[in-house]
């Protein structure tokens, strides 16, 4: 199948994925089915040529993308556990609040029981017999009155309170049983990225020699950027609204990256953030764009850091998640769209933790880092694109 036929296919995805069109009004769940499923069948071309140029990278690429989904099953369940222990924490909280009122009414009631002891079990015709001042029995009659209306009351509210008591005991049990389930989902999971892991790392070693073959070839790499290049631009003038601005030695590394992409850069333009943006990744960045490669000469079209593998990946900015897939040069790669025609592209990733069509905010987890796509090294590749066309990350991060 020709590629420019996958790229027009990609260039039908909805105008529904780009932030830009979320902020005026959130996308609705047709769209976003309707997002996914273009850009499945856009994936799903794309596998097919894959396969069609040789047995090696659709073996590769089977074996990560069963990595990548391992991760990101796993991912899901430990996001489920956060909400469980949450909701067990809030129903604690309640639970511990009524306990504080129920204690205070029954302190009330206690206090009510003994006024009406110590005024004695005086009734209507008892008042009446002692021929008391009628004026003196009336206030009297009332003041039992309000005493007993708000024992009464007192009675009920703590019935009402027992009962939401083995209410929030019957949903912290729940609870309880789904943080077990969840537990032994969690186990379960890992110990399936483990496998997929260990298939993983057995195919890479049978097939070392066609990787390593492809990773100096300088036509390959050249035509892997070229194809990376079309799909982007092609998702790019697909999703912007109209009207809207479209195993070489080790290098040493260049700089040290500590600090990353943190929630504090939110709800922010993306055309704000310049010089103000981190970097996606904790590690040591490798290469300045457009330098050279060593293994090809073929210059750099984004940023190189090295990982080691399993480390978080977070997103740079809020946006929307417009691929998600295995790509051949790249391993597993996502793309966020930030809006205005501005994407993030993090790629050679052993994990991708989220899917076409959901929307992250700036520091949110989306990946993990790996040596997907054929890659020797560990680390994260990067690169920013404004209307399709890449630009240095490094004029508009802080390090």
């Amino acid at each position: 199948m020709a590629i420019a036929r996958i790229l027009r296919i990609a260039a039908a995805l909805i105008v529904a994925a780009s932030p830009a069109i979320a902020a005026k009004r959130a996308a609705s769940p047709e769209e976003l089915r309707e997002l996914r499923a273009k850009i499945e069948r856009l994936q799903q071309d794309l596998a097919a040529t894959e396969q069609s140029r040789g047995g090696a990278l659709g073996e590769l690429r089977s074996a990560e993308k069963a990595v990548s989904d391992a991760h990101r099953a796993l991912f899901t369940v430990l996001q489920e556990r956060r909400t469980i222990e949450a909701e067990l924490e809030a129903i604690a909280a309640r639970e511990r609040e009524t306990r504080a009122s129920l204690a205070g009414q029954q302190a009330l009631a206690e206090r009510l029981l003994r006024v009406q002891y110590l005024q004695g079990a005086t009734d209507r015709l008892r008042l009446l017999l002692e021929g008391r001042d009628a004026a003196d029995a009336a206030r009297r009659l009332a003041y039992y009155g309000y005493i007993q209306k708000a024992r009464a009351d007192v009675i009920v509210e703590l019935r009402e309170k027992a009962a939401k008591l083995e209410a929030l005991d019957r949903d912290a049990r729940v609870e309880r049983d789904a943080l077990a389930a969840n537990h032994a989902a969690q186990e379960a999971e890992a110990r399936v990225l483990e496998q997929e892991r260990v298939a993983r790392a057995a195919t890479v070693q049978r097939l070392s020699s066609d990787i390593a073959r492809s990773r100096r070839e300088i036509g390959r790499l050249k035509a892997d950027e070229a194809r990376l290049a079309r799909l982007v631009d092609e998702i790019a003038r697909a999703i912007v609204p109209k009207g809207e601005p479209k195993a070489a030695a080790k290098a040493p590394a260049v700089a040290k990256v500590d600090r990353v992409a943190d929630a504090s850069l939110a709800a922010k333009p993306f055309a704000s953030l310049k010089g103000r943006l981190r970097l996606p990744v904790r590690g040591e960045l490798a290469n300045r764009f457009g330098a050279p490669r060593e293994e090809s000469g073929a210059p750099w079209k984004g940023l190189f850091i090295r990982s080691i593998t399993g480390e978080t990946v977070h997103a740079i900015a809020d946006g929307r998640v417009v691929y998600a897939d295995w790509l051949r040069g790249f391993g597993n790669l996502l793309i966020l769209d930030h809006g205005e025609g501005y994407m993030s592209l993090y790629a050679n990733n052993e994990g991708l933790l989220r899917q076409v069509g959901e929307a992250v905010r700036s520091g949110d987890a989306v990946a993990q880092v790996g040596a997907s796509g054929g890659h020797e090294e560990s680390g994260l590749y990067f690169e920013l694109r404004r209307d399709g066309k890449p630009f240095d990350p490094l004029k508009w991060v802080v390090l």
